[in-house]
């Protein structure tokens, strides 16, 4: 195994002996197996050369080449080891961390590839060219440094993907990490490699992630995004959260956005956007559900199966006349005890508690606690439900502002 440190500023002489240059760096393909495809060596004329691996004779004190060698440029699926992965940060994705990239790794087996990097002390010490030195002082007592290598199978670069270049192997690894934690790391990045590296995964995965992102950043990616892209990623998201990031766009790029959506979805994003210049209107959710007082147990059964299966949460189910008016409320628990026969009325409690889209956040939390609420319908002046608040959501707006 070969370092990456041991190698960069040798010479570089044809195998005649015609100086060329010193190493500078080197060019791999981005994927499964990163082979090493072109040496970048830095003239006498301080120009870098681009030389084909197919040129590469050996490796001893210096690099030897064959004088009939030819430059070539830098392709599509192409990465420099030095500006894309070298000193850079990437995840450790077996032991699912954030590390830095101290020196990398080549392995010669019929041709040379990545084999791997190493993002511990030792790989800083090979490039001070003290690591024999220390090693030799601290066997004295007994301290043996040993060096923290990571396979190209275990990592994943925060900022190595350019063009198309997709890592496929790794990306069914990204689906074992937490939303949450990606987007930690990536909020340790800049916006543009954020992008980049969204592109590794499939679009509801993105949007996972996105979700996570701190509000600076969806704003910026979304600023950026083609319109139906937009639209695709902000229909993963949930309602309430893709209400927060259209918000934070001009009217004419969120009317782009909008018209690229599904109508369901259109409606219920502007159903939520209608109501969001008012504290507890900024917070609501359209995650909730109705049914009729004389439909029975199974029929609510059924309707919960067929329309809540991508709602995040559901505490409550509530009753509404023809009107559309709210006249009760049940749980789950409540449901699931019923014979199956038993209409709604029968049980649903009718005295609701209710909030309005002017009632202060305060208010609407303190109700939840005295009455150990998960959460509560927000209705309009004529009964009708506007959409449902919960508890979590109530107390994050509470601590905020109190920050």
């Amino acid at each position: 195994m070969i370092y990456f440190s041991e190698l960069q500023g040798k010479k570089v002489k044809t195998e005649d002996n015609v100086d060329v240059g010193k190493l500078d760096d080197i060019i791999f393909l981005a994927s499964e197996t990163p082979s090493v495809t072109k040496l970048v060596v830095r003239g006498s004329l301080k120009e870098n050369l681009i030389i084909p691996i197919v040129h590469l004779k050996r490796i001893n004190d210096s690099v030897i080449i064959t004088k009939d060698y030819i430059t070539s440029n830098l392709e599509e699926n192409e990465l420099h080891l030095v500006k894309n992965l070298l000193d850079k940060q990437i995840i450790d994705l077996k032991g699912n961390k954030i590390v830095r990239v101290n020196d990398v790794a080549l392995q010669d087996k019929n041709e040379l590839y990545i084999a791997g990097v190493d993002v511990g002390l030792l790989g800083i010490l090979r490039w001070l060219k003290i690591e024999s030195a220390l090693n030799h002082l601290l066997n004295v007592f007994n301290i043996n440094l040993t060096s923290q290598f990571l396979s190209w199978g275990d990592i994943q670069p925060l900022e190595l993907v350019r063009g198309k270049v997709k890592l496929r192997k790794k990306e069914e690894r990204l689906q074992r990490i937490r939303p949450e934690d990606l987007a930690d790391y990536l909020e340790k990045t800049n916006v543009t490699n954020v992008g980049k590296f969204l592109r590794i995964l499939n679009e509801k995965r993105a949007a996972e992630v996105i979700e996570k992102l701190n509000l600076n950043y969806q704003a910026a990616l979304f600023r950026h995004y083609k319109p139906d892209k937009a639209a695709k990623l902000i229909s993963f998201i949930e309602p309430d959260d893709a209400v927060d990031i259209l918000l934070t766009l001009s009217a004419r790029r969120r009317e782009e956005i909008i018209k690229n959506l599904p109508e369901e979805d259109r409606k219920k994003l502007g159903h939520l956007m209608k109501y969001s210049t008012t504290p507890i209107g900024n917070i609501l959710t359209t995650e909730f559900i109705t049914v009729l007082p004389d439909n029975s147990v199974r029929e609510v059964i059924d309707k919960i199966k067929k329309e809540t299966a991508d709602f995040s949460l559901l505490n409550n189910i509530y009753t509404v006349n023809k009107q559309n008016q709210l006249i009760g409320v049940f749980n789950l628990h409540e449901l699931l005890m019923q014979n199956l026969d038993t209409p709604v009325y029968r049980f649903m409690l009718q005295n609701v508690m209710v909030l309005q889209l002017t009632t202060p956040v305060e208010i609407a939390l303190h109700r939840m606690i005295k009455y150990n609420l998960q959460s509560l319908p927000v209705v309009d002046k004529n009964k009708s439900i506007l959409g449902v608040v919960t508890s979590l959501k109530i107390t994050q707006m509470v601590l905020k502002e109190n920050q």
